[in-house]
């Protein structure tokens, strides 16, 4: 991962789970790291963990934070060579409850906000024909019932990848995404979820995964430097699948 070296780039949802863990693996790989999140404390605690890292308090839904993203890794290292959409939100939302607020939140984070974020750095990912990773899920291309509106927009996200590739390619832009299964993380809590009811999908989880375990954010973290890295110079468009086999059932 040598290639990484001097290299800028920024990773939203970098105060905890797999954010955090691709922070820490690319600054670890000698890149200048800007991790984006909602709380400062915890993006602060992935900044004591590897020189290298600077961070950015942010609420991407935010009118004007894509460009401020943008403008604080700019400002400070002069370029953006890589840009991570991983941060997200799940909700569990059964069609009979769901509503347009509801939905609207969701999409409004895990779509529209990594695209204006892309748009925003797109100025400089053409000039050092950089990279976009996006993180999606493996319920990105299967069914989620009671979570369809989750699995929809990460469906969403998925497509936009393809399609940027496309859109990108003449200006050497790669575009891929990565889907992983059922991950640590603080995702069913942040839903909203009892502790009781989080570690009983956990459970579910991991008794439906045909390697019996949920996955580990450094793990998915590993792979996401694999598609950034500027030596995978002929990949672009693909979402690969990181879910223990959990695709194969």
């Amino acid at each position: 991962m040598a290639e990484f070296a001097d290299r800028v780039v920024v990773v939203t949802g970098a105060g905890s789970g797999i954010g955090r863990a691709a922070t820490i693996a690319f600054a670890r790989a000698g890149a200048r790291v800007l991790g984006v999140g909602r709380r400062r404390e915890a993006l602060d605690a992935t900044a004591g963990q590897c020189p290298g890292i600077a961070v950015l308090a942010a609420d991407l839904r935010a009118d004007g934070a894509p460009e401020a993203v943008v403008r604080a890794a700019v400002d400070r290292w002069g370029a953006v060579d890589v840009l991570v959409n991983n941060a997200g939100a799940t909700a569990v939302m059964p069609l009979a409850e769901a509503s347009a607020s509801r939905i609207d939140e969701l999409f409004s984070l895990n779509v529209t906000a990594p695209s204006l974020l892309a748009a925003a750095a797109l100025p400089h990912l053409r000039r050092t024909r950089g990279s976009i990773v996006n993180v999606s899920s493996t319920y990105g291309h299967r069914p989620l019932p009671n979570a369809a509106h989750y699995a929809a927009s990460k469906s969403a996200l998925e497509h936009l990848t393809r399609s940027w590739a496309l859109e990108l390619a003449p200006d050497r832009i790669r575009v891929n995404a990565l889907a992983p299964g059922p991950t640590e993380s603080e995702a069913l809590t942040a839903a909203g979820l009892s502790a009781a009811v989080v570690d009983q999908i956990k459970q579910e989880e991991a008794d439906k995964i045909p390697l019996g375990r949920r996955g580990e954010p450094e793990e998915v973290a590993t792979w996401i430097l694999h598609l950034a890295d500027p030596a995978s110079t002929w990949l672009t468009g693909q979402t690969l699948t990181l879910d223990g086999g959990l695709e194969l059932v």
